[in-house]
């Protein structure tokens, strides 16, 4: 039992730090940005490309090497985001919502072919791997590699979750999310804002992409298209739009799985996650922390 709350708790904070990208893009601008996971697929190939590009000029061992691609891949998939919203969402800012997820549908196969057509489509195996011995706690095998990317993937929330509730930037996220126009109004910049949040979510998107590459050691241009359900998945049951419970949701999906699988078999796994989002939503729809609100015409 300690063992599958373990892996589920592992495989879930994967799931909320993809998901806290639809999340926050969704609760901004309401976007379901469905080229997200994309962004992680982006990140994990940029990891790869930069290890064999710098080499031995990185000092250390492998774990300071893991950490320096992390931050250069967060970088790169961050400035990615930015570069798609402004391309791909902002000109269509104020056209119905259908073009939007029309557009975001297209972004999403124009990343998954334009790495196909850079990388090729044969599987990639990832250069970085995470030695070391495993502990036991209370009967669940831990590994280094997995308490190391679980630090990370909680640190990484917890900075983001800062931010966004105790900054100026973060007040002006939430502020946007509620009403653009008095925003602008009061002469926010509303379009550097969205952004920002198209930055920060891009970016932790790209440090799951290269922490699942280190973690499964191999990668390629169609490992986005799955998470990028299950995020989204992770990101509805939750309540989309609410950070905390994009992450509960991430966590809740994880253990899902693990549980379903031990039962029944990897073969079930995505079965019983999306069949546990159909079940969800007719009994809440608006998501564990979600809250029911009111459209405004």
């Amino acid at each position: 039992m300690a063992q599958l709350i373990w892996n589920g708790l592992f495989v879930g904070s994967f799931y909320a730090l993809v998901a806290l990208g639809y999340s926050m893009v969704y609760g901004v601008i309401k976007l379901l940005n469905f080229a997200h996971g994309d962004l992680y697929m982006l990140g994990a190939f940029s990891g790869y490309t930069m290890v064999g590009a710098l080499g031995g000029a990185i000092p250390g061992g492998s774990l300071i090497a893991l950490f320096v691609v992390l931050a250069l891949a967060m970088l790169t998939t961050g400035l990615s985001g930015v570069v798609l919203e402004r391309v791909a969402y902002r000109p269509l800012r104020g056209a119905p919502r259908l073009s939007l997820l029309i557009t975001a549908v297209g972004a999403s196969f124009a990343l998954e072919y334009g790495v196909r057509i850079v990388a090729g489509p044969s599987p990639q195996v990832y250069p970085i791997r995470l030695d070391g011995t495993g502990v036991s706690v209370l009967g669940a095998e831990i590994t280094l590699q997995q308490l190391v990317f679980m630090a990370v993937a909680v640190g990484l929330m917890a900075a983001l979750n800062a931010l966004v509730m105790h900054s100026r930037q973060g007040r002006a996220m939430r502020a946007i999310a509620l009403d653009p126009t008095a925003c602008l109004l009061m002469g926010v910049d509303v379009n550097a804002v969205i952004s920002r949040t198209f930055f920060m979510g891009s970016a932790l998107a790209g440090a799951a992409g290269v922490m699942s590459g280190a973690y499964y050691g191999k990668i390629d241009f169609l490992m986005g298209f799955i998470i990028g359900l299950k995020a989204f998945t992770a990101a509805v049951i939750g309540g989309i739009g609410n950070m905390k419970g994009t992450m509960l949701g991430g966590l809740v999906l994880g253990l899902v799985e693990s549980f379903s699988t031990s039962w029944f078999g990897g073969q079930w796994r995505d079965v019983f996650a999306f069949g546990f989002l159909i079940v969800f939503l007719t009994v809440r729809p608006t998501g564990l922390l979600g809250e029911r609100v009111t459209e405004r015409v």
